[in-house]
């Protein structure tokens, strides 16, 4: 089970954690008292989210006016006149960024440029980059990319620094360097930036750019986690649940495990429905266990699909129990890798027609599980 990571335009290496830190304890057998336990397998934290322009301002080095290096001949605004984001007192409504969030990419090229051009603005160089990083109205080229990100990173922007290391970590634009990639972070860091924060806390945790500190990495996932990163979130959690860097503490993991499924992080979402139904460090709420199961076993994950036909099998927090639907996730989990040998029991138990019918429900799952497998 891996927390879930969605790089700059491209998968991004992965900076895991050690598997020892967040082992969890076996599957339990469903019995009375029943209770649903975390993975086996340990989870990974892996790098964060790409970096996405926005209209904070950072602290910023006083900009040099510069055109564009390399630009091309300024793209015409293919989409039509939009209403410009509102002003507020002493600021002047960004038409890049507004035209971005509409997905009127070569307006916002265009308007950046003019931005770029007249005062030199590194937000907007971010913008440019961000556009040639992911072929947004220009095509893409990553060079270009770097080129954009660069600058802006020197005059101060945090969101790319975080986006030129991912790009060092990733050999993206020119040569991998992962020493480079660790003096972004660490800047974009100290401007605050939650994503780079988290990313920074892995690589302490993991020891290898520095010397092994669990301490130091909760310290950076605490920031993070304030800052509302997700990932740091559910990352911080499993410290606290093991007392790994900082003092053991169920009910802090669960509130942090919260937050982060309340993010849609699928993972956290497993763990936090699995506290809720057994009410470890939370109130139990078996049904509402039960929905957050659902909804995770519906997005794929094997582990809620297994812990959701065990639910099922027992009537616990449903109104009676569901053999055939039991039937289907079990054979959707086992196909997934989530092996059970007391569902197997179950299944083998059930009658021909309710393991017929439960073939049946899990028949479009089991293909398409069995083409990405391909």
């Amino acid at each position: 089970m891996r927390v879930r990571a969605r790089p700059v335009a491209a998968a991004m290496p992965l900076l895991a954690l050690l598997a020892a830190l967040l082992a969890c304890a076996a599957p339990a057998v469903a019995q009375a008292p029943m209770q649903i336990s975390p993975p086996a397998t340990a989870t990974k934290p892996t790098t964060s989210t790409k970096a996405t322009p926005h209209r904070e301002a950072p602290r910023r080095v006083k900009p040099t006016a510069i055109r564009p290096p390399q630009a091309p001949v300024r793209p015409t605004p293919t989409a039509p006149a939009t209403q410009a984001p509102a002003a507020t007192a002493g600021h002047e409504p960004d038409l890049a960024y507004g035209a971005y969030q509409r997905g009127y990419y070569l307006t916002a090229f265009a308007e950046a440029t003019k931005r770029i051009n007249e005062k030199g603005d590194p937000k907007a160089m971010t913008l440019i980059a961000e556009l040639y990083a992911n072929g947004l109205g220009v095509p893409n080229n990553d060079t270009e990319a770097v080129k954009w990100y660069s600058l802006a990173a020197e005059r101060g922007d945090r969101d790319a620094m975080f986006a030129l290391a991912m790009f060092r970590l990733g050999g993206r634009g020119g040569p991998r360097d992962v020493n480079e990639a660790t003096r972004l972070l660490a800047e974009a860091a100290k401007l605050g930036h939650a994503a780079a924060t988290y990313d920074l806390g892995l690589m302490y945790l993991e020891g290898n750019q520095f010397p092994q500190d669990v301490a130091r990495a909760a310290q950076l996932f605490q920031m993070a986690a304030k800052a509302g990163n997700p990932e740091a979130q559910y990352a911080l959690a499993t410290l606290y649940k093991d007392g790994r860097g900082v003092p053991q503490n169920t009910g802090e993991a669960t509130r942090l495990m919260g937050l982060a499924a309340q993010a849609d992080l699928i993972d956290a979402e497993v763990e936090y429905a699995i506290a809720l139904f057994n009410g470890t460090g939370v109130a139990k709420d078996e049904p509402a266990a039960v929905a957050m199961l659902r909804k995770a076993a519906l997005r794929g994950n094997p582990i809620a699909q297994d812990r959701l036909a065990r639910v099922l099998a027992a009537g616990r927090g449903v109104p009676a129990p569901d053999p055939v639907a039991a039937t289907m996730w079990h054979l959707i989990a086992k196909a997934g890798g989530a092996n059970d040998t007391s569902l197997d029991d179950f299944v083998a138990k059930q009658t021909p027609e309710v393991r017929a019918e439960g073939e049946k429900r899990a028949k479009p799952w089991l293909e398409v599980i069995k083409a990405s497998h391909s």
